[in-house]
């Protein structure tokens, strides 16, 4: 079963971050999701049910998720569903995981500052500076980039 999912939790392990001798970086780690519900009878909020989740990052998600999320935080994860029976000769079960696509903090819960990385590969692209760059110079191709 693979199906794209949209599930708000908390990071319930400290995120564990490698990269393989194949230089894939990926990042992993347990997300706790319970549906909250208003008991009146008690005028409460109360927790239901918890569902947990693998979640697993690649590339450079897993670089951004790893400086970004950290365990106890509220989070919004967007991935691939994969549910899979396991059974090892002692126990058996069923384990959750979602690939994720997208990771954020759920704001909800509290704010974020957002900065953008700049991917290896985009940074390769650019050409180098000449001694003709001068902030004059760049000031004015801002200024062509932002009538375009």
């Amino acid at each position: 079963m693979s199906e794209l999912v949209t599930v708000a939790g908390l990071v319930a392990t400290t995120p564990r971050h490698l990269v393989t001798q194949d230089g894939l970086p990926i990042t992993s780690f347990r997300l706790a999701a319970s549906h909250r519900k208003f008991d009146r009878a008690l005028n409460k909020w109360i927790d239901g049910e918890t569902n947990w989740f693998t979640v697993t990052a690649f590339r450079q998600l897993a670089i951004n998720t790893a400086g970004s999320v950290s365990k106890g935080e509220r989070i919004l994860v967007t991935g691939k569903l994969r549910v899979r029976d396991w059974d090892n000769g002692e126990r058996a079960g069923t384990s959750v995981e979602i690939e994720a696509d997208s990771i954020g903090h759920d704001l909800c819960w509290g704010n974020s500052a957002f900065t953008r990385t700049v991917l290896v590969r985009e940074a390769a692209d650019l050409p180098e500076p000449s001694e003709s760059d001068s902030p004059e110079t760049e000031e004015a191709e801002e200024k062509e980039l932002a009538l375009t």
